[in-house]
């Protein structure tokens, strides 16, 4: 029975040879899990189509990232949960273990980037912009382009998109991102319209829109867009032209090279309200909320003229003699 009881020791120091290479191998898969990404102080991460998490885990190896894929490998296979990773931008914190690294991209939280379409710009100028962003996917060629793929009435889609900081994954489109744009513009601009002040000379509420892109681009100064609405809903009232300067630079385009002058104040484009009676056939900018609010809400005034006052803000005027006088005035500041 020797032998019996050699076999049986055999078994047992075998078996705790065998715990105890378990033990120091999930010490050491813990180990390897908690150990910090070493990726420097901040990492952006892309994780491409096809990229499996093995792959991944070479990558780091070979990037210094990790000691050693081997042991993580053999995690997965204890924690297979880690080995869904999604494709996509990943921004890593600074402080991250491997493990909190694998779970970020198991959860498919992805960086986020962004870009600021500011009030009273153009949509020539906006896809100008966005063109140049290096996460978004350069897609619409033209203003005309972008009306027909977001199914726009108008040809020219000028005034139809929201300003506002958009956030993004890299990756996204620059459709996706003014879809958003006009689907705001077009849910604030309902409900401003059905609160709107009545009576108002105004059809609809693309009306308001056009009317609100005019006193965008007249006021910087947001107390006085009421007053500057007043200005130009009294004159609607009237059947007075507009005659308005950003109308005509609108209209001139390109020809226009920082200063307005004489002719393009003669030139008759659509878009001259020195020129043509009412409202511009398409707003000339994408308007603020601001603008759109007082455009429906102006303020009660005689008011029918306003010229800069030279301080950054406007003097306005109930007659042709008191603007006439502001104007001599402002002239008279800007030769000093």
């Amino acid at each position: 029975m020797r032998w019996l009881a050699r076999i049986l020791k055999l078994i047992g120091v075998a078996a705790t040879i065998a715990i105890a290479a378990g033990v120091v191998a999930y010490q050491q898969v813990e180990k390897s899990l908690a150990a910090p990404l070493a990726h420097g102080n901040s990492a952006e991460l892309v994780v491409k189509s096809g990229e499996n998490v093995r792959t991944l885990l070479t990558r780091w190896q070979q990037q210094g990232w990790v000691e050693s894929e081997l042991w993580l490998r053999l995690a997965l296979k204890l924690k297979p949960q880690l080995a869904n990773i999604k494709v996509g931008t990943y921004q890593l914190p600074e402080q991250l273990t491997v493990e909190q690294a694998l779970a970020l991209l198991v959860k498919g939280v992805e960086a986020q980037f962004s870009i600021t379409l500011v009030e009273g710009g153009t949509i020539k100028q906006w896809l100008a912009q966005i063109a140049e962003h290096p996460r978004l996917k350069h897609t619409i060629e033209s203003p005309q382009a972008l009306a027909q793929a977001l199914k726009i009435d108008q040809s020219n889609p000028e005034g139809w998109f929201y300003p506002d900081t958009y956030s993004f994954n890299a990756g996204s489109s620059d459709l996706e991102l003014l879809t958003r744009a006009h689907l705001k513009m077009e849910q604030e601009l309902q409900r401003v319209w059905q609160d709107r002040q009545q009576p108002l000379p105004l059809n609809n509420a693309y009306e308001l829109l056009t009317l609100a892109s005019i006193i965008e681009k007249e006021t910087a100064v947001a107390s006085e867009r009421p007053t500057v609405a007043s200005v130009f809903i009294n004159r609607l009232n009237k059947k007075m032209r507009l005659q308005t300067d950003p109308t005509v630079i609108y209209g001139v385009g390109d020809a226009y090279n920082g200063d307005i002058t004489r002719k393009h104040l003669q030139t008759k484009t659509p878009y001259n309200t020195y020129r043509i009676d009412g409202l511009t056939p398409t707003p000339i900018a994408n308007p603020s909320l601001a603008s759109i609010e007082a455009a429906a809400n102006p303020a009660t005034s005689n008011y029918l003229y306003f010229v800069a006052s030279g301080d950054g803000g406007h003097t306005f005027s109930k007659t042709l003699q008191e603007h006439n006088r502001a104007v001599k005035r402002y002239l008279a500041l800007q030769k000093q």
